[in-house]
């Protein structure tokens, strides 16, 4: 197990949501000035988990930040990635549904509606997001199975959705289960009141239109937007001289509101 220094520019609390294989795994909270009340909550799943890169938790606190400073109870989440040991994707997906339960089963303690949970997640981070709602079946035992774990509401930052793809890449020993963790290849009708943001210069782009197209057809409400000629990594912050950052955030405030979350 590789334990990683998580540094942030802001004050955050720490919050042990799941222990699992030796590993604690934490919310970094950014809670609002405002008075504990029944608020929204946006939990943020951050890109680059498949591999050994530099991405932590801290890459959405700029976003976390201004959320909280919404009124809105935010928090960037830890979960397991390829920097432990025997990682997988699956082991990510079932981090979600914990995180989801766990925020639900302690809404109260961090005054939060427990019908007003937002999952936030940019590419990797998307793909297990959409996975875990799309994927009953995948779970860890220690969770409370009969908590709801399908967040009120999603955003997804240019994410994979074809796990064939994916699998084959990078996890071949999950092969033979390729089909069953792929979003694009289980089309139905399951997601929140989706925003879905891609630039049009990103290698997933059209996989990401086809997809959504896809969902859409099957009555999934997806809005999608997205950015002429910008790459990978719009929500990232410096990234494209912030201005994707700027405008991402923006977007999912207006969202946020569009569905009474704000």
């Amino acid at each position: 197990m590789v334990v990683r220094v998580i540094k942030f520019d802001y004050p955050v609390n720490e919050i042990p949501y799941k222990e699992i294989g030796g590993r604690k795994l934490k919310f970094y909270v950014l809670a609002p000035e405002s008075p504990k009340k029944k608020r929204t909550a946006i939990l943020f799943f951050v890109g680059g988990s498949f591999g050994k890169g530099p991405r932590t938790p801290a890459d959405f606190q700029h976003q976390a930040k201004y959320f909280s400073s919404k009124g809105i109870v935010s928090i960037c989440v830890d979960y397991r990635t390829g920097h432990d040991e025997d990682f997988s994707p699956v082991q990510a997906i079932c981090d979600v549904k914990s995180a989801v339960r766990w925020l639900r089963e302690n809404s109260d303690g961090l005054g939060v509606d427990p019908n007003k949970i937002v999952v936030c997640g940019s590419s990797a981070g998307g793909y297990i997001a959409v996975s875990s709602i799309m994927f009953e079946d995948v779970n860890d035992d220690i969770d409370h199975h009969s908590t709801n774990y399908i967040p009120n509401a999603l955003v997804v930052f240019g994410a994979g959705m074809d796990g064939v793809d994916i699998m084959r890449r990078r996890y071949p020993e999950l092969l033979e289960r390729a089909m069953e963790l792929s979003p694009l290849h289980n089309i139905k009708k399951c997601l929140p009141t989706t925003l879905w943001l891609c630039g049009t210069a990103d290698d997933l782009y059209e996989q990401n239109k086809n997809f959504v197209n896809l969902m859409i057809n099957e009555g999934n409400d997806i809005t999608f937007i997205t950015y002429e000629g910008m790459e990978h990594g719009i929500p990232n912050y410096l990234s494209h001289q912030n201005k994707s950052y700027h405008d991402t955030t923006l977007r999912i405030d207006d969202f946020l509101k569009t569905i009474g979350f704000v």
